[in-house]
C-alpha cells in the first residue's frame, strides 16, 4: 500500500515554525481541506518565554505542557515538563485528527515531547496511516523518533529559514493539494 505524503518542517528554535503552520492551516482551510492535530505555543511573560502550552487545533483546548515554574521529575532546559497535559490534550488531538480530518498536524516533535511514550507511539502509528501529515521539529534534534522519521522515503523534509519563511507555506499547500487530488 502506498502511503500518503508526510511533510517534515525543521528549523532552529525561535524560527516561528508554529506561526508558519498557522499560515498553512489558513491556506488549506481556504481550499476546503480540513486540518486537525496538535500545536505547541510558547507562553510569554514580559516578552520572555517561560513555558509552552499544547493546543488541540480542532477544539482549541489548551494545557500547560512545560513551564519554568513547574515542579516536575522531568526537566529540560530549565523547564518542568507535564507529560499528562501532552497526553491528554496533544495525543488526543492527533488521534482525533487522524479519524476526522483531511490532514494531521503534529507541532512539534522535540526533546520534551519525546519524553512521553504515549506521544511517541502515537506519532509512529500516525506515520503508518494513508493520510497527509505535517510535522514540525527543531533542526538540531537527534532523538530516535526523528531519526526514524528522517529515514522514511514517504517523508518530504523541508527546512524553514529566514529566506523561505514567506514562500514555504505555499509550497506545503501545493504538495498537499496534489496529494489529495490523487486520492
Amino acid at each position: 500500500m502506498v502511503k500518503s505524503l508526510k511533510i517534515g518542517i525543521s528549523g532552529p528554535s525561535g524560527m516561528q515554525k508554529s506561526e508558519t503552520i498557522k499560515s498553512i492551516i489558513d491556506m488549506l482551510k481556504d481550499e476546503d481541506i480540513s486540518v486537525g492535530g496538535m500545536i505547541t505555543e510558547p507562553i510569554m511573560e514580559d516578552n520572555r518565554r517561560v513555558g509552552f502550552q499544547v493546543m488541540d487545533w480542532q477544539t482549541k483546548e489548551k494545557a500547560v505542557f512545560s513551564h519554568l515554574d513547574l515542579d516536575s521529575q522531568i526537566e529540560i532546559k530549565g523547564y518542568g515538563v507535564n507529560l499528562d497535559s501532552l497526553d491528554e490534550v496533544g495525543v488526543k488531538a492527533i488521534k482525533d485528527a487522524a479519524n476526522k480530518r483531511d490532514v494531521v498536524l503534529i507541532d512539534e516533535i522535540g526533546k520534551m515531547q519525546v519524553e512521553s511514550e504515549k506521544f511517541a507511539d502515537t506519532v509512529r502509528k500516525i506515520l503508518e496511516l494513508n493520510k497527509p501529515l505535517i510535522i514540525t521539529f527543531e533542526k538540531k534534534s537527534r532523538n530516535t523518533l526523528l531519526q526514524d522519521l528522517r529515514r522514511r522515503d514517504d517523508v518530504r523534509m523541508l527546512e524553514l529559514t529566514d529566506v523561505n519563511k514567506e514562500l514555504l507555506p505555499y509550497k506545503v499547500v501545493e504538495l498537499i493539494k496534489e496529494e489529495l487530488k490523487g486520492d
